[in-house]
């Protein structure tokens, strides 16, 4: 398992999300300037390029590099009224439950060419509609996972903690709020985690630009999509799907040289991956041999036995002990062995908890 992250790409129609999603994942899914092109979840699995994993493949002599990946789900387009069976109705929602973050593409560029399905550009709207069809989803869930509930109750006192954070759950979707928005205990955290509720995910705005507002991908829609986005702790990546659609079709090299004449450091792609990873409190840790040089993605604050058992259950299981040396010492030695000699190669025990850029040799039965 390379990678546990998956982020649904979400928006309403001709916002340029199935653009983006073609250049992510250069998969070339029709992206006409109709409504609906996307019918079923299109899923892209995107590597996450890192630098690293060379550098130290040319220590190791390694005999392949496995990066990292991020799934996208592009999402059919989302239309009011969705959650009543609208457009396409409850089968988004299914979609968006299974992923990890939702990804939603607002439009903050003017063009009298590409029709908009309110017929005026306002990205809040937008970022509202979307977000209420996914409340009122949530609410028809919360409803209808309490009156389960409450039939059990006379019988089974045990399920009145869910009960009443269902209520919760139930009063605060009423007046049009996510649960992001929820104060909640570590108590009724925990029992959330148990329902799939959609506004529970964290959100990452990507504000789809004009080539014209290259290379600052500044302009007042995006501050507005900045300042919402700030309020409620999400993140906002200005992004040009255009742009991107261009450099999917160029060699790395070329690509690269195309960004320089722009004024640009990277690609959307790798700023939206980053932002994605930040979200979600994602770090990467690296093994490498002769066999392979590899990334494992996991959760910040995961012990090493843990990160262990992404590799395989059985060293998490007979973990003795992980040998440690931080990526800037590998390069800095040249390799484990010029590490230990310098003292750098540490000794940790299954509780240690694993940094970004730890490159690591477990020890097991």
């Amino acid at each position: 398992m390379s990678s546990n992250l998956s982020c649904g790409i979400v928006g309403l129609p001709n916002v340029g999300k199935s653009t983006l999603f073609n250049a992510l994942t250069r998969k070339g899914i029709p992206s006409e300037n109709y409504p609906f092109c996307t019918i079923d979840p299109n899923v892209g699995i995107v590597t996450v390029y890192d630098s690293r994993l060379q550098a130290l493949s040319d220590l190791s002599h390694s005999k392949k590099l496995i990066y990292a990946t991020v799934s996208f789900v592009d999402i059919a387009g989302l239309v009011k009224g969705a959650s009543q069976g609208e457009g396409l109705g409850n089968q988004f929602l299914s979609h968006i439950r299974e992923t990890d973050a939702i990804a939603q593409v607002v439009r903050c560029f003017e063009d009298e060419q590409v029709i908009h399905v309110a017929g005026r550009i306002d990205p809040l709207d937008d970022i509202e509609v979307i977000t209420l069809e996914l409340i009122l989803a949530d609410l028809q869930m919360a409803e209808n996972s309490f009156q389960k509930i409450e039939k059990q109750l006379k019988s089974k006192k045990e399920l009145q903690p869910a009960a009443t954070f269902l209520q919760k759950a139930k009063a605060h979707l009423d007046q049009s709020l996510p649960m992001r928005a929820c104060p909640l205990t570590e108590e009724e955290k925990e029992i959330a985690s148990k329902y799939p509720f959609l506004t529970l995910k964290k959100v990452l705005y990507i504000a789809n630009v004009a080539e014209t507002d290259l290379p600052s991908m500044e302009n007042p829609l995006v501050e507005r999509v900045r300042a919402y986005a700030e309020k409620e702790g999400s993140s906002v990546v200005p992004i040009c799907a255009r742009l991107e659609e261009e450099l999917s079709q160029l060699s790395e090299e070329e690509a690269k040289e195309y960004l320089e004449t722009l004024g640009l450091q990277e690609t959307g792609l790798n700023r939206l991956i980053k932002a994605a990873f930040d979200l979600l409190g994602l770090i990467t840790f690296l093994t490498t041999g002769e066999i392979e040089t590899r990334a494992w993605t996991i959760r910040k604050g995961m012990s090493a036995a843990e990160a262990a058992g992404k590799i395989h259950t059985d060293i998490e299981k007979g973990f003795i002990r992980a040998e440690v040396v931080s990526y800037e010492d590998m390069i800095r030695y040249k390799g484990r062995v010029g590490a230990r000699e310098a003292g750098k190669a540490r000794s940790e025990g299954r509780d240690y908890i694993v940094q970004d850029g730890d490159v690591i040799l477990f020890f097991h039965n």
